[in-house]
């Protein structure tokens, strides 16, 4: 019909259609039709062989190999290219041995010159290319994740729709949360989600049970494709962290979060990590030589965080506990005034190989001599609360930690008393300045004083880190501890 219409009506050369002048994938919203895979809504066990179809399509055939490079140039500047990627555009023509042909976009008939543009329609006529019918096939290996799942998940309420072809990858781990409608397709998505990724080997999604996560912020779930193998490895930051995705906390999404915060720890001060999980604020802080006391409830995070400052080599600067965490903070606090660590830093030895035994023992010795120590404070510059969904209780913890202390601190020294990094869910209300207010009433019942984003000795921060859903956000609030609750008799 369209090429009809053009025979018609059209009087000069065919414009270029804005969906494939321009460079796009298959996952484009704007995708032409006739590269989207058949659709079966009611396939209940994959079946690769149904995602065959042939695309037809117009192709420059050129006899001239040594002509390739220029005419794909032209073909390309002109937009007459098919511009679809992964689709390679070049192709082998089977007209004669060695001869070449390039794809052309789907608006161009080969048997059709009204559909030519004035470059299609030289190059023909300089016999430079002729135009022939090209049959592309696409099968399953082809097409993309969101095209399969778009091609096999039943059509809902558009405000209830949500392809799943999202999801946290934690190692070689996918997690999803899979909506009702889409659970009896479940095995099908997990199965497309293993295929199209290849560093996914298992895809669990977690179960809905009200009531049944964990103090631990631990899940039920289930494993929709691959081994109920959760053993994972990830990297963040520069470090190595080994652990059981299904025994302990972590979320792949944070990693900028959580370099924000350890990117404020100055080399040599003190970090009391209250709920660390497996490390991922204390392991990399460690590496930037800052001391810190890291604890976490859970054994299985306990266990993993001591793996990670081994593995990693962070002993010198980063501690385990496992203990309560109104209970740390307040051990970590008097154990870091009585007994502050040292670190030993070795000067680097430039070995030649000409130096004999004694020589060597001697360079060793002198290097150890000049070696530099760094000498924890005996005060926290900061405590990280990453339990956002009960942290703010434990503020309670602060009263009067810093009791018959207050010459150490700000007036009577330069030393401020330290920051308090809380993260804390929060209800989505109208404004954010509505928003930051609640927070601060909230941290102001928790802590048992009254804090104001404008009080200037609180250098108070309140910022968004994700929406955890359509009515619940994220945030972090960074605060000092006031002096009437620091310094308060207990």
């Amino acid at each position: 019909m369209a090429n009809l219409l053009r025979r018609l009506f059209s009087t000069t050369q065919p414009e270029v259609s804005s969906a494939t002048a321009k460079r796009m994938n298959f996952n484009s919203a704007d995708l032409p039709k006739i590269f989207l895979p058949p659709v079966n809504r009611s396939m209940q066990t994959l079946d690769k062989s149904f995602f065959h179809k042939v695309v037809p399509l117009a192709a420059a055939t050129i006899s001239d190999v040594k002509q390739i490079t220029n005419i794909r140039k032209e073909l390309d500047n002109s937009r007459d290219l098919l511009r679809v990627s992964p689709i390679k555009p070049l192709r082998e023509d089977g007209s004669a041995p060695g001869a070449k042909c390039l794809l052309l976009r789907p608006e161009i008939d080969a048997k059709e010159p009204t559909t030519w543009s004035a470059t299609v329609e030289r190059l023909v006529k300089d016999n430079l290319a002729s135009l022939r019918d090209y049959e592309l096939t696409l099968t399953y290996d082809d097409w993309t994740m969101h095209n399969i799942l778009e091609a096999i998940l039943p059509e809902i309420p558009e405000e209830d729709k949500e392809t799943p072809a999202g999801f946290a990858q934690v190692g070689h781990v996918a997690h999803v949360n899979l909506r009702e409608a889409y659970l009896p397709y479940k095995y099908i998505i997990g199965q497309i989600l293993v295929d199209k990724n290849p560093n996914i080997t298992t895809v669990i999604n977690k179960i809905f049970d009200v009531g049944t996560e964990s103090v631990f912020r631990t899940f039920p779930y289930e494993v929709i494709a691959g081994p109920d193998d959760l053993d994972v490895t990830v990297h963040e930051s520069g470090c190595e962290f080994k652990f059981n995705f299904g025994k302990v906390y972590w979320n792949s999404r944070l990693g900028t979060e959580h370099a924000r915060v350890f990117e404020l720890f100055r080399e040599g001060e003190a970090v009391c990590d209250v709920m660390a999980g497996v490390g991922p604020f204390a392991v990399p802080a460690g590496k930037r030589k800052v001391f810190v006391r890291a604890n976490d409830l859970n054994p299985d995070s306990y266990r993993s965080l001591r793996d990670a400052i081994r593995s990693n080599k962070v002993g010198d600067f980063v501690s385990a506990s496992c203990q309560d965490g109104r209970e740390f903070i307040r051990t970590a606090t008097r154990e870091l005034r009585d007994n502050p660590r040292e670190a030993r830093l070795p000067s680097k030895l430039k070995i030649s190989r000409k130096l004999t035994k004694e020589d060597m023992q001697a360079l060793r010795k002198a290097a150890d001599a000049a070696a530099q120590v760094l000498k924890e404070p005996n005060v926290f510059s900061h405590y990280v609360m990453n339990l956002p969904a009960s942290a703010i209780e434990f503020l309670d913890a602060f009263h009067g930690l810093y009791y018959g202390r207050e010459a150490e601190f700000k007036p009577h020294t330069s030393k401020a008393l330290p920051l308090i990094h809380l993260y804390l869910f929060q209800a989505k209300l109208v404004t954010e300045k509505e928003e930051f207010q609640e927070i601060c009433e909230r941290i102001s019942e928790n802590i048992g004083a009254e804090v104001k984003l404008d009080d200037p000795e609180l250098d108070m921060q309140i910022r968004f880190v994700r929406l955890v859903a359509p009515k619940k956000k994220m945030f972090c609030a960074s605060f000092r501890i006031p002096a009437s609750v620091a310094f308060a008799e207990p």
